[in-house]
């Protein structure tokens, strides 16, 4: 007779929550690094821009354009101070995956750590009695004189 673990439709729930779980943290880290990497991206057009306005100071330039070039860097930096206000509420969300994950983790393992036990403990009883059966069935057989 095969190996069954009573608590295998218990462990198999465990496994998709931690799986859920996994996935959910690894969306709310997702999005952090696309947060970060617009805001990298911000900082880098600011400092074209910049270096734009002081090479514009340099020569002689319509006001127009000097004004379309300080409001390109005021509405980069605002673009990337609402991104960096956004991260707090995205890091405390990626500590309650985080945490979450661990928890579904732990609860997982503890689960296959009792069915790894089962297993053993199963296959070694299993091992005794086909042993036990091979030594009934030798002496069995044995001349007896």
């Amino acid at each position: 007779m095969a190996f069954k673990f009573p608590l295998a439709m218990v462990l198999r729930f465990r496994e998709s929550v931690e799986r859920r779980e996994e996935i959910a943290l690894q969306q709310v880290l997702h999005e952090i690094a696309r947060v970060r990497q617009q805001i990298a991206d911000l900082t880098e057009q600011i400092d074209a821009a910049l270096g734009a306005r002081n090479s514009a100071l340099l020569k002689p330039i319509a006001a127009a354009q000097l004004q379309g070039v300080l409001t390109a860097i005021e509405n980069a930096k605002e673009s990337r101070k609402r991104l960096s206000a956004s991260l707090d509420p995205l890091e405390k969300r990626r500590a309650e995956r985080t945490k979450a994950f661990q928890d579904a983790h732990r609860d997982r393992q503890m689960l296959s750590d009792m069915e790894e036990k089962a297993r053993v403990a199963y296959e070694q009883e299993y091992s005794r009695r086909q042993q036990k059966l091979l030594a009934d069935l030798f002496a069995a057989g044995a001349p007896r004189g």
